[in-house]
């Protein structure tokens, strides 16, 4: 292998002092002061900025930044941010509840370079289902009960020898490619999802994801904001917080991509086609356009909106009074689906969720219409518009 390439470690955090202290020192002991490490206190009340301040004054490979609030930013806004200040051309995104494991570096540097987006396998209690893309041994669930020393003397029984194509954090990338793409996007401000959609546009971009099953991190699991106890949540219980913007940004999600999120068991992302999609809809009802709205392009209904539109809006960039239309508007999508609400049941809505799928699958597709169960379906013209969504304006 050629020379050690430093890395940019980029590692924001809110109310994590106790993990990112954990985080930062397992840097510091298991790779030394060569590679850059970048911290950023989101307004924290615990302390966080007072031992920046501190770390500061004895390690000079280290940044930190301060946003003083009242109001978070996010680790949408500060991915971006702490890129841009990232001294090095590879940078490795990191949460404050990952211990660094001895090697990562030298496994990063064997896998990366342009073009190649490289993670390293998380060693994790089992606080989330079991996964064929990580590990799971107990080694503690606090930072203050981790069996360090028992770790790290079992590391080298967890090496496989192999990699796989899978994406999540941490992953490590050039800043060339991570700005090809215009970073994170802010519709998923200030958090959930946002990782999603970056790695579905690096794909689109040509980028190839390499998982290395010798380089890792051991992984307190979901403490930055899931299962945060400043933020309502503890080990296995979610966050308000969390589920107020994971449902939120699960709903942005499906706007721009027109599925949910979608991957395979090694978590290497699928992109489904997107299409320009209207559904029109007869004897719609206020609750129903809460559910159907992020599913297609446009929603044309016959029923009153405006409520929805007020109540939802806050929670989307989205210009919702141009996504919702009366039904006697004049439609302009390249696929309209009509269907009468009072046949619609669960069957029926999850062929709705599924419809890009349904139609990306189907070899026969072409100009015109037909019906599809309760659905009459008009196809103006196929087109696709996934490449678009590649690179976000920052």
């Amino acid at each position: 292998m050629s020379e050690m390439k430093s890395i940019s470690f980029v590692s924001p955090s809110r109310n994590n002092l106790t993990y990112l202290k954990w985080m930062y020192n397992s840097i510091r002991k298991n790779l030394g002061y060569v590679h850059e490490i970048l911290l950023a206190d989101d307004f924290s009340s615990d302390g966080t900025w007072e031992w920046l301040q501190e770390i500061k004054k004895t390690d000079h490979n280290v940044k930190i930044f301060r946003n003083k609030g009242p109001e978070r930013q996010g680790i949408v806004y500060w991915y971006d941010y702490l890129c841009e200040k990232a001294s090095n051309d590879i940078v490795m995104f990191l949460h404050a509840d990952m211990y660094v494991t001895p090697g990562l570096d030298v496994e990063i540097n064997r896998h990366i370079k342009r073009g190649v987006v490289v993670t390293a396998t998380r060693i994790e209690p089992s606080l989330h289902p079991p996964g064929p893309e990580k590990i799971l041994a107990d080694y503690g669930i606090e930072p203050e009960e981790f069996e360090e020393q028992k770790f790290l003397k079992d590391l080298d029984k967890f090496k496989q020898n192999k990699t796989t194509e899978g994406v999540f954090a941490p992953w490590a990338i050039y800043k060339d490619d991570y700005w090809a793409v215009g970073g994170h996007d802010k519709l998923f401000a200030p958090q959930s999802k946002e990782d999603s959609d970056i790695f579905n546009r690096l794909q689109l971009n040509g980028c190839k994801f390499v998982q290395t099953w010798d380089g890792f991190v051991y992984h307190m699991t979901s403490r930055g904001s899931r299962f945060n106890p400043m933020a309502g949540g503890a080990p296995g219980k979610d966050s308000p917080e969390w589920i107020h913007t994971t449902t939120k940004n699960m709903r942005n999600f499906i706007r721009k991509w027109g599925t949910i999120v979608k991957h395979d068991s090694l978590m290497k992302p699928i992109v489904v086609p997107v299409y320009d999609i209207g559904f029109v809809v007869k004897n719609c009802n206020g609750e129903m356009i809460q559910h159907l709205e992020p599913f297609c392009s446009t929603l044309y209904v016959d029923t009153y909106a405006q409520d929805y539109i007020d109540k939802e809006q806050p929670n989307t960039l989205y210009d919702l009074n141009k996504r919702i239309y009366s039904i006697d508007d004049n439609i302009q999508n390249d696929i309209e689906v009509r269907f009468d609400l009072g046949d619609l049941n669960n069957n029926y809505f999850s062929m709705l969720q599924q419809l890009p799928e349904i139609l990306a699958n189907d070899e026969k597709l072409e100009v015109g219409s037909f019906e599809l169960d309760i659905f009459e379906i008009y196809i103006k013209q196929i087109r696709t518009y996934e490449k678009g969504l590649i690179k976000c304006e920052r």
